[in-house]
């Protein structure tokens, strides 16, 4: 049964879970690191286990084996993967068999284009604003200020993983924004597109509210995919600081976002530069949509809300199990 007797929530260091764990404390859990020389939480008291994806990919059977004893005192294991749907450098086999042994009970994606389900329960959790790393000081000085087009240093800007010569799932972002940068140069736009390698996030910060238009072009995980279709997280990261964002058209903005309210798209090189004249020609439309998608973020697209959304799936899958009353 749930309740004050489950009050611990364990995890083996997820990268996704990281955001996530500062809410689950403020919800009353203590969260804690199971792997190492660490001890054991007792699974009477655990109130869910949260795995890494990809660690479960590389030790499926020792993990399933571990998953299975956890189940066994009414323990569920719920894991984010962010990584959907290209999986980069992991063999097909092994994501066939993880499909086929289905290890989690809640298994949570920021794409479910490929239709694949790891999970007892499966469905989509986009990725969410650090709003714990990166804070807006969103007083009414600062919204003047981000009106005032005297105040920006850039037209455009993109930072990210840009070197396709060492990484292949970066070579079409590397294209294009050679490819773009070409076309605002000859236009006399002021932009700057750069590695984000070393880059700390006041920096990325300062950079976003220094620019009039924020891009977002491609992700690692849509290489060799069709079609784009998660949204990195500086598409929720870019509206909580106060920028205005611009991005490439990806199938789950809807579910995220509505466009013209408080989304804006671009499809192809060439209507990306028809979008940035236009939104920089009418400067007072991108600052009046860049605060109805900073509101929008700030109240639907936190990890503390996205901490709560997977907080309620546990408790309807402890409900679901609970024997009824008799």
């Amino acid at each position: 049964m749930t309740g004050p007797s489950r009050n611990v929530i364990t995890h083996d260091g997820a990268k996704t879970f990281i955001p996530l764990a500062t809410h689950f404390r403020d919800l009353g859990y203590d969260v804690r690191y199971i792997g190492g020389d660490a001890p054991p939480a007792d699974p009477r008291k655990t109130f869910a286990h949260f795995a890494c994806f990809y660690a479960t990919i590389k030790s499926p059977l020792r993990l399933l084996r571990c998953f299975r004893a956890l189940a066994a005192h009414g323990v569920p294991v719920l894991t984010w993967n962010r990584d959907a749907p290209h999986y980069l450098n992991q063999p097909r086999w092994r994501l066939k068999l993880l499909e086929y042994l289905r290890p989690f009970d809640l298994y949570a994606s920021h794409s479910t284009i490929d239709g694949r389900r790891f999970g007892g329960e499966n469905f989509y959790l986009g990725n969410a604003a650090d709003t714990d790393r990166y804070f807006l000081d969103a007083s009414a000085a600062t919204w003047r200020q981000f009106r005032q087009t005297d105040y920006y240093r850039y037209d455009v800007s993109f930072f990210g993983a840009m070197d396709g010569t060492r990484y292949k799932e970066m070579r079409s972002r590397q294209a294009f924004f050679a490819a773009l940068g070409e076309r605002l140069a000859a236009r006399g736009i002021r932009f700057l597109f750069r590695e984000a390698a070393g880059m700390g996030a006041d920096e990325q910060v300062a950079l976003i509210q220094k620019s009039r238009i924020n891009l977002n072009f491609g992700a690692s995980c849509d290489y060799g995919s069709s079609v784009a279709s998660g949204l990195p997280e500086r598409c929720y990261g870019i509206p909580a600081s106060g920028g205005f964002l611009l991005c490439d058209k990806r199938t789950h903005a809807r579910d995220d976002f509505t466009p013209n309210d408080n989304w804006a798209e671009f499809d192809g090189l060439d209507d990306a530069v028809t979008q940035i004249e236009f939104w920089l020609a009418n400067f007072a439309a991108a600052r009046d949509l860049a605060e109805r998608c900073h509101a929008h973020v700030m109240s639907h697209h936190t990890y503390a809300l996205r901490a709560k959304v997977l907080h309620d799936r546990l408790l309807d899958w402890h409900a679901s199990r609970q024997e009824p009353r008799r």
